[in-house]
């Protein structure tokens, strides 16, 4: 997967690789999506013969603009830059994926007047994760955490949001041993700088981007609180998706679900979630949905708005893949390239807390990457690794 570039930036991801994770997104995930919302809602057979035709686009024919009537249509023609017309396969990855979700919303009517305006196709997946027993379970795990000395709590909540599903089980084995388990599948690990800087910082104005709504959201919010309730920052504003993007991509309705989960448990999560309503509540947390979080583009493109926002922050923590593959672009970087190099543009310190779900990969010394490489494991897609990554 090594491909090194002397001259200029390394080559775009692309879908049209076989055997390539990008394709297996584009020819296998995609059309799998679009029955899993034909079941998810009683859609009418206008909409239903709208999704069948995205979905003979996207398996046997080229990408198609959206309908000049769309609210977005000139936006989207302005971020074309000569994909429109083409396979899906042989444009951009990230531009690809972006524009997949768009069309989704367009077939199933979320824009469009109507009783169907603004209703969540991904909404049942996503209410049935946040209702589910091992969020009871994850929930729980908190109590594991009282009365352990204040760092130590601290670098569990960390891996917890860092692992996001997986949050039960980081809760555990941090809390007993931060040097086994989950830790081990760290590819990189900047946390001790990360807690370092923050303590530098303290108390702090960050900014939070966040990934996926339910079970991934909750250990998020939960680390919010942390550095709230600890004085690690005065204020935090958690930047979410202005729409649902990405099947599980967080929104401001998934924040309030999980809020009213966290208020509905017992113990620390339910105080937990009493501090975050009434930090809301306060001012001292503010969600915001710019968005330039749908847009088919990396960081380095943000508008100006958007950046001198950032800009008024100390730290941002950035979460997840796609926010990962945005930050560094959506490219075939040397796995050795430097992540402080490739994030330098960015307008504020930045730290990617980040489970591999894709090819992209920055920041790793030769030595990890050869154990890696030997393994003979997916380590790059398979969300078995993870990383902790600082740009001061």
């Amino acid at each position: 997967m090594e491909v090194v570039s002397n001259a200029g930036p390394a080559p775009v991801i692309l879908g049209n690789v076989p055997g390539s994770f990008a394709r297996g997104v584009l020819e296998k995930r995609h059309p799998a999506l679009i029955e899993q919302v034909r079941d998810a809602h009683p859609y009418s057979p206008g909409q239903r013969r709208a999704l069948d035709a995205l979905l003979e686009e996207i398996t046997t024919g080229t990408i198609e603009p959206l309908p000049e009537s769309a609210h977005d249509a000139a936006q989207w023609a302005a971020w074309d830059r000569g994909h429109l017309g083409r396979r899906w396969l042989d444009v951009p990855f990230l531009w690809a994926e972006s524009f997949f979700y768009r069309k989704l919303l367009q077939a199933v009517g979320y824009f469009e007047p109507g009783p169907w305006r603004g209703i969540d196709p991904f909404a049942p997946v996503k209410q049935a994760e946040l209702d589910s027993d091992p969020v009871d379970q994850e929930l729980a795990a908190l109590d594991n955490l009282d009365g352990l000395p204040q760092h130590q709590a601290a670098q569990a909540l960390l891996h917890a949001s860092l692992w996001g599903n997986r949050a039960d089980l980081s809760f555990r084995l941090t809390a007993e041993d931060p040097s086994t388990g989950a830790s081990e599948q760290l590819v990189a690990d900047d946390s001790a700088a990360l807690w370092s800087l923050l303590d530098e910082t303290a108390p702090a104005r960050l900014a939070v981007i966040a990934d996926n709504a339910g079970r991934e959201l909750l250990p998020d919010l939960i680390l919010i609180d942390h550095l709230l309730h600890h004085q690690l920052a005065r204020h935090v504003t958690l930047h979410v998706k202005p729409y649902p993007y990405y099947v599980s991509d967080a929104t401001l309705a998934d924040v309030l679900a999980c809020l009213r989960r966290l208020r509905r448990a017992t113990g620390p999560a339910r105080d937990t979630g009493r501090r975050l309503w009434d930090a809301m509540s306060m001012g001292r947390l503010d969600v915001r949905a710019h968005d330039f979080f749908c847009a088919p583009l990396p960081f380095r493109e943000m508008p100006e708005d958007l950046r001198q926002d950032l800009a008024a922050c100390d730290l941002t923590l950035l979460k997840g893949d796609l926010n990962y593959r945005r930050l560094v672009e959506d490219r075939l970087w040397p796995a050795t390239s430097s992540f402080t190099g490739l994030t330098a543009y960015f307008p504020t310190a930045v730290a990617a807390l980040r489970t591999l779900k894709s090819d992209v990969i920055t920041g790793l010394t030769p030595t990890t990457l050869t154990k890696l490489e030997e393994s003979g494991e997916p380590w790059r897609t398979s969300g078995s690794h993870a990383l902790v990554q600082l740009r001061p």
